[in-house]
Order: structure tokens, then C-alpha cells, then sequence
């Protein structure tokens, strides 16, 4: 958030929504019980540094990153916050003084600092576990408000995906070894995320529409809520109907999944270095929109989602709740969960990065990727526009091997590197192994192969995997499909995109 609007805030003194810490050189005990009844009451913005008249004294400057550490650890502590929540914090250099911002979101369940409930009035938090009443109250409202929380008391765990419990572990594992998820079972990892309830009203508890809309067979997932449906559909020739689809009626898990491929399929990649790391633009843009519409949409809402490819952009609308009207500045916004459970639940396997982030990424990355701002507009339905321009750079002599070289080297300024791409794809027209990769290319290292030339290549869709499922079996092998000459040559007047 930009300084102006937080000295704005600041000079707002503290209310509901806003709360000072002077922590000047460690946290204040009752930093995590604001925290607690920021999520449990409308979310806020909190401040360390900042007297509670509103006077900015600033922490020590050579605390700052242990006090974030000290604070992001304590979040992650269930002893400490119960159920858990990741939140980013921020310092941010004010009147010559260094001050630690962290915008706290309303979330969809009740949380607990050490065991007690708090909640947020005026500008003060209060303990009311042994108010049975206002627990009750809080209860409600959060299972009225949020559609993720709705419990299904009946329904068994054998209407869930297994496969889909595994996929997950793995995930998890790889953004953090020793991730608790893979020592637990399946109903555990439920309950530990939110995704199994309890209606402290009724008694009931069960797996909630959240859980069955991520881990859920279609059957029960239609069952549940018999309108879930996301449409990708491509339109460019056909033009009052379409030219490619996919209904997709599955989990998120499978939705995510069949969304990229529906993307890889119908849109050309391009390589980008970012750093030393070589990242593929097209997956860095849609690995955010495609989590945005899965995640942030208003299930209970028949209206279907969509994507749409068409010939000079993408456009994706989905159901929701606004908490405002008109076209989004990815620059000065607050981003406000829709369904906060399940964001938490794809952050933890990697698939999203913090509250907010998504915005500003599709906006960085499609400015590299085509030169074009994209649009987010909020109403009752959100809508992303990313559009395409015209890059002077594609139009090039349309063989195969110019075209894949255009589109994988743009930003790699190394010639020699870029026939030793074109030549690695004609060689691999028939599979070969990571060794006899290894060998054409006449590299040393096992790990530079791998890193600069496989890995990228797979992740752009340039690179088919003859056992997809075991990406690190020593049977692997590795091949450039020949329908990519057609695609490409098919498709030169889609070079752009």
C-alpha cells in the first residue's frame, strides 16, 4: 500500500478496523490477540510502531526482520493462533521512521489466541470465550457469510478423491519439507484447515462445502451444489459459438488443472529470464488467474464461470461478492478474501502466494509478456480482461524451428544457447533420456541440464514427458510431439499470444 494512504489511516486514529503497537524493539503481548480479533470481526489494518495516540516513533530499525520473523513463526504456532493464518507484513519508512504494516482480512472461521476467542469493538479487542451467546452470534455469522463453511453432516469420506489427498501431500512437501500434512491422515488434514466443522449451534459436524468442493468426486460435488461449473471455451474462427471447450464440472484440484492445460493448449508460451531463472511468462500470468477464478468466486451464485480465449485477448468472469464497484488499481487496492479457507488451502501447496499478490503479478507479467495492461473490474461479477499486442519481434520465417526458437529465447541473448534449443527439440522427436540430453547437448553437469534447458522446456509445453505421472522415474523420457510443426504453422497468425 502506498505511504499516503497509510499515513491516511494512521491519521484516522484507531477505530474497528485500525490498531497501534508501539513494539520497539519486540512484540507487544496483545499484538496476536488484535490479530485474532481482526479475523474474527471485519479484518484491519494493524501497526507496529505507531503509539496508540497515533504518534509514529517507529521500531528499531535493527529489530525489523527479527520481528517479522518472530511474528509470521507465531502466526504459524497452532498455541498461538487456532486455526492457523499466514499473513505478510510489511515495513514501510515513515517521517524517518521504520514502521511495520500487516492488513489483516475478515477470515471465514472463529479463531482463538491461546486458546480464548476474541473479538473487535470500536477500537479495542475483548475476550468473550465464556460469552456463550456472542461466540454463538460469531458462529453464525461467519457460516451465513461465507459459503466455503457450509457443513454437510452426511457426507462420508468415500465421496472424496484419494488420489486427490495424495497429489496434495506431495504438493505441500515440496514448498516445505517435513510439511505436517504428510504424517496425516486424510480427515486430519481436513480438520486441521478448516475443511471439517462443527456447528456449536446444533452439534454437527462434517466435512464442509469448501472440502468437498477441493477433494470432491463429481457426483458428490454435484450433489453439494449442482450448478458448480467452470467453462473454457476458445473462440477465434468460430465466433457465435466456439472452436475448442471444456465443461468442467470437478474439484478445484482437477479445475486448476485442466484450466493450464486448456491454456497450454491454445496459447503460445514465451521464456523470460527473471534473474538467472528462466520462467515461463504464460504460466506466471494464468497460474494467478486461473487461482483467482477457482478460489475467489461466490459458489452459492448459479452464475457459471468462464474463460474465454478469443483472438485479441482473454477474458475470465466469475460470480462474487464486491466489496466495491469499477476497475481495480493493482497499485492502491485492499484485496478482501471471498473464500479464505480455500485460499489458505492452495497457498499451502504452492498454488497461490499472499492475499493480493495475484493482481499484481497477471499486471507485471502481462506487460512483459505483450506489452498490455490488463483490466480487473469488480461487481457482482469480477471480470480479468488480458489482452494481446502485436510483438514486431514473432514475425519471423515460420519453419518450426525459428518459431520455437522466437518464442523460447526472446529474453536469452546467448545465440549459441538458442541453436542448441532449436536443435534439442528436433532431437527430440523421438524420446530421449535426460542422459542422452545430456549427451547431445555435450554438457558436464547433470543439474545444467536439467535446470537450463528440460525443465524450462517442460514447463512450456515444448517438452512431453513419457511417464507424466512420475516426473523423476530413472525411465523417463523426454520428446518434442510432431504435431508441434502444425500447431505452429497452423497457428502462425495467433503468434502473439
Amino acid at each position: 500500500m502506498k505511504i499516503e494512504k497509510l499515513k491516511e489511516i494512521i491519521s484516522g486514529g484507531e477505530n474497528i478496523t485500525v490498531e497501534f503497537k508501539e513494539s520497539k524493539n519486540k512484540l507487544n503481548k496483545d499484538v496476536y490477540e488484535s490479530v485474532c480479533a481482526f479475523l474474527n470481526r471485519y479484518g484491519g489494518h494493524l501497526f507496529l510502531g505507531v503509539k496508540d495516540n497515533g504518534d509514529i516513533t517507529g521500531v528499531d530499525k535493527d529489530s525489523v526482520e527479527q520481528l517479522k520473523k518472530n511474528f509470521v513463526t507465531s502466526l504459524n504456532n497452532p498455541q498461538m493462533l487456532n486455526p492457523t493464518f499466514y499473513l505478510n507484513i510489511e515495513d514501510v519508512e515513515v517521517e524517518g521512521n521504520v514502521i511495520l504494516y500487516i492488513n489483516i482480512p475478515e477470515s471465514s472461521q472463529v479463531h482463538r489466541c491461546k486458546g480464548k476467542i476474541f473479538d473487535r469493538n470500536e477500537d479495542g479487542d475483548f475476550n468473550i470465550t465464556d460469552n456463550t451467546t456472542l461466540v454463538s452470534k460469531l458462529y453464525m455469522r461467519k457460516q451465513s457469510t461465507y459459503t466455503e463453511n457450509k457443513i454437510f453432516p452426511y457426507a462420508e469420506m468415500e465421496e472424496l478423491e484419494s488420489e486427490v489427498f495424495t497429489k496434495v501431500r506431495k504438493l505441500a512437501a515440496n514448498q516445505k519439507a517435513n510439511h505436517p500434512w504428510t504424517s496425516m491422515d486424510d480427515l486430519e488434514i481436513l480438520k486441521s484447515v478448516g475443511l471439517y466443522l462443527r456447528d456449536p449451534n446444533t452439534g454437527k459436524q462434517g466435512i464442509t462445502l469448501g472440502g468437498i468442493l477441493i477433494f470432491g468426486k463429481e457426483e458428490s460435488i454435484h450433489a453439494a451444489l449442482p450448478h458448480h461449473r467452470t467453462d473454457a471455451i476458445l473462440r477465434r474462427e468460430n465466433l457465435d459459438r466456439y472452436d475448442d471447450r471444456d465443461d468442467i464440472r470437478v474439484n478445484l484440484i482437477r479445475s486448476y488443472e485442466r484450466l493450464m492445460q486448456f491454456i497450454a493448449k491454445h496459447l503460445n508460451d514465451k521464456f523470460y529470464l527473471e534473474g538467472d531463472q528462466r520462467v515461463s511468462l504464460r504460466d506466471k500470468i494464468f497460474r494467478e488467474a486461473i487461482s483467482n477464478l477457482l478460489i475467489h468466486r461466490e459458489f452459492s451464485n448459479p452464475f457459471p464461470a468462464k474463460l474465454v480465449i478469443e483472438m485479441n485477448r482473454v477474458y475470465i468472469e466469475n460470480s462474487n461478492k464486491p466489496h466495491g464497484n469499477g476497475i481495480i488499481d493493482p497499485e492502491n487496492f485492499s484485496p478482501y478474501p471471498k473464500n479464505p479457507t480455500i485460499a489458505k488451502f492452495f497457498k499451502e501447496i504452492g498454488w497461490v502466494d499472499e492475499l493480493g499478490s495475484g493482481v499484481r503479478n497477471i499486471y507485471k507479467y502481462n506487460k512483459i509478456y505483450s506489452g498490455a495492461d490488463p483490466e480487473f473490474i469488480e461487481g457482482d461479477i469480477f471480470k480479468t480482461i488480458i489482452p494481446f499486442k502485436p510483438l514486431a519481434s514473432t514475425h519471423v520465417n515460420m519453419d518450426s524451428s525459428t518459431h520455437v526458437s522466437t518464442h523460447v529465447s526472446t529474453h536469452v541473448n546467448n545465440t549459441n544457447e538458442d541453436e542448441k534449443i532449436k536443435a534439442l527439440l528436433e532431437f527430440c522427436q523421438e524420446p530421449r533420456s535426460r542422459s542422452e540430453i545430456q549427451d547431445f547437448l555435450r554438457l558436464k553437469s547433470r543439474k545444467h541440464t536439467l535446470s537450463k534447458f528440460i525443465n524450462p522446456l517442460v514447463r512450456g509445453g515444448l517438452l512431453k514427458l513419457t511417464i507424466p505421472d512420475k516426473p523423476r522415474s530413472p525411465k523417463q523420457k523426454y520428446y518434442c510431439e510432431n504435431r508441434w510443426k502444425e500447431q505452429r504453422t497452423q497457428g502462425a497468425r495467433h503468434l502473439t499470444y
